[in-house]
């Protein structure tokens, strides 16, 4: 009862936001719920400010409710499926994901762009966007406005990967009589799923494949999916190290992502439950709650953003994610040519 009397309102709040962004985003998916709730909670920020009940729910949602999405995303990972079709995208994969990191890291030294922003970019353009940087957000303990940064970089690259790399592909020669060598691009080059499923269904509506590059391109993006596991467990070490370092000793216990060993248990289920005959469809109900979990955060994020400073502050964080962006195409693409693909 505490808690609804301290959550309650903020959290309706959020769903109230989350209804809308989730149905514009299914009209637009080239766009995505979370960029509308975001700029839709960025457009309301001004009006929370003058309700300080609606704080601890909100708060609670950009936190927990995060958390608890990405914990979701688990029942989507059928991982004998994923090892098994994905295993031929690895190489791509680790190369793709290693170069944003890097290039987030240069950057981040050399144009002096805060930390915590840098790696939301680059870890959120190597992986899959706004799950990577839910993920990535609690074990750094990124603000909402950084959080917001890396989601408005990573967003605008999305959509302008969905709309010209169909119109690439066919330039470069991409086979048009199978949708692998396209799929297989979208899935190591483009971030969001929601973007993903946009360029490789374009693809293959217009050469009239049914579902081929669609297939391939979902299945090579949940393969980049679990990069989650490692680069979280990763960054929690590093701060672990570096608190340490500055305290003069921290508990691992206190900066370790505990949700993503629950991420871990739900892909497990996933698998072992279809292994044994239960339907992938089982699980969708549970994969549409992690969607509209995301959704409901990054909304959360948005009333707690001010956008006004984002703006303002928004022009390196933009190159930085440019600069990841063309690297991570560029190695997808000369990857893909050195293993004959194209």
């Amino acid at each position: 009862m505490a808690f609804v009397q301290k959550n309650g309102k903020g959290l309706l709040a959020c769903i109230a936001l989350a209804i809308p962004a989730c149905i514009l985003g299914k009209w637009f998916p080239v766009i995505g719920g979370p960029v509308f709730a975001i700029l839709a909670g960025m457009l309301l920020a001004p009006l929370v400010k003058k309700r300080p009940e609606l704080n601890p729910g909100i708060k609670y949602t950009s936190k927990k409710i995060l958390q608890y999405a990405v914990v979701l995303l688990g029942f989507g990972l059928n991982l004998n499926v994923i090892l098994e079709t994905g295993k031929q995208s690895l190489p791509i994969i680790v190369c793709t994901i290693t170069t944003s990191l890097v290039i987030a890291y240069v950057l981040h030294r050399v144009m002096h762009i805060p930390g915590k922003i840098s790696t939301l970019v680059g870890v959120g353009s190597s992986i899959c966007g706004g799950s990577a940087i839910a993920a990535t957000a609690p074990v750094i303990d990124a603000d909402e406005e950084e959080v917001a940064q890396a989601i408005s970089v990573i967003f605008f690259f999305n959509v302008l990967a969905a709309l010209l790399f169909p119109a690439l592909g066919a330039a470069i020669g991409f086979s048009t009589t199978s949708g692998e060598a396209f799929g297989i691009f979208a899935g190591t080059a483009v971030n969001d799923t929601s973007s993903v499923t946009a360029a490789a269904s374009t693809w293959d509506s217009i050469y009239h494949l049914g579902s081929q590059t669609l297939d391939k391109a979902v299945t090579v993006k949940l393969t980049r999916t679990l990069a989650i596991i490692p680069i979280t467990l990763a960054l929690a070490f590093l701060r672990a190290r570096k608190e340490g370092q500055e305290a003069g000793g921290v508990s691992m216990k206190k900066v370790f992502p505990f949700f993503i060993l629950f991420f871990i248990g739900a892909s497990v289920i996933t698998t072992v439950a279809t292994s044994v005959g239960v339907p992938m469809e089982t699980f969708l109900p549970l994969k549409e709650l992690s969607k509209f979990f995301i959704i409901m955060a990054m909304g959360a994020i948005g009333l707690h953003t001010d956008i006004i400073k984002l703006v303002k502050t928004g022009g390196k964080p933009l190159l930085q994610g440019m600069a990841c962006w063309i690297g991570i195409t560029g190695v997808s693409l000369l990857m893909q040519h050195a293993m004959g693909l194209w």
